[in-house]
């Protein structure tokens, strides 16, 4: 009894009620937890994904694509900091894997992976590629994680204090919370095509590539950017057109 009784006083204890903007969409977030929180375990979480893949021989097994996904990263870590500050103190890693179930993401605290199979199957160029990775920056630096879990927290009868490793266990494998939230996830992830393409584009990249780049996503079908989380690929497509254009004037 003492320790559930601990856990859940050591689960209050890092939330932090709290509202905040999304840099350049300006959306307001009730955010629930604290930014330490939630990237001590992402961290945790990524360092074990590592492992994993590590054993597997899949982790950094391409040389040249990690050099590649390093290179672009650094110039769009240099424009998600000039809109977030705080992301200056972050340690960020980035790692690639030749794991065929890995697309791409960036965990909070910027905790980049990129899925080399993904990359080749769409032959992303570079200007394709820092799209790709300037979409996931913008999902850490616009904190969607934090959001989710304190989206999660609030969901269930008295919003019954939980663990943030078991909401964090929650939001990976409960399909039927996945699609109670799926409203806010494609908020998300079309604030994360709008941001990442300011990033891109404040990094130094065409909107050329970064229209080709969701061109092919609604062309190739993609199964994990085109479910049911995420706008439609016609929208997205049209999104980026539309926003190239304003970001080219």
């Amino acid at each position: 009894m003492t320790g559930t009784w601990l856990a859940s006083l050591a689960t209050i204890c890092l939330c932090q009620v709290a509202l905040a903007q999304v840099p350049e969409t300006g959306r307001w977030q009730d955010l629930d937890f604290t930014a330490d929180a939630v990237q001590g375990r992402s961290s945790t979480r990524y360092h074990q994904i590592l492992a994993d893949l590590a054993a597997n021989g899949t982790l950094d097994d391409d040389a040249a694509m990690l050099r590649r996904v390093r290179r672009i990263t650094s110039g769009l870590v240099r424009a998600a900091i000039a809109v977030k500050p705080a992301a200056a103190e972050w340690q960020w890693e980035m790692h690639v894997t030749s794991d065929p179930d890995q697309e791409a993401f960036c965990m909070a605290g910027g905790k980049l992976l990129v899925g080399t199979k993904f990359v080749q199957h769409l032959a992303l160029d570079d200007e394709e590629l820092a799209t790709l990775i300037g979409h996931e920056v913008a999902h850490a630096i616009a904190e969607h994680h934090r959001e989710e879990l304190s989206a999660v927290l609030r969901i269930g009868p008295g919003h019954p204090v939980r663990p943030l490793e078991t909401l964090m266990s929650q939001l990976d494998t409960d399909l039927s919370l996945q699609i109670r939230l799926s409203e806010l996830s494609r908020i998300q992830e079309s604030e994360a095509d709008q941001l990442g393409m300011v990033l891109a584009s404040r990094a130094g990249w065409p909107t050329s590539g970064m229209v080709s780049f969701y061109r092919k996503l609604a062309q190739a079908g993609s199964p994990g950017f085109n479910d049911r989380s995420h706008p439609s690929p016609a929208s997205r497509l049209n999104m980026a057109s539309l926003l190239a254009l304003l970001l080219g004037q």
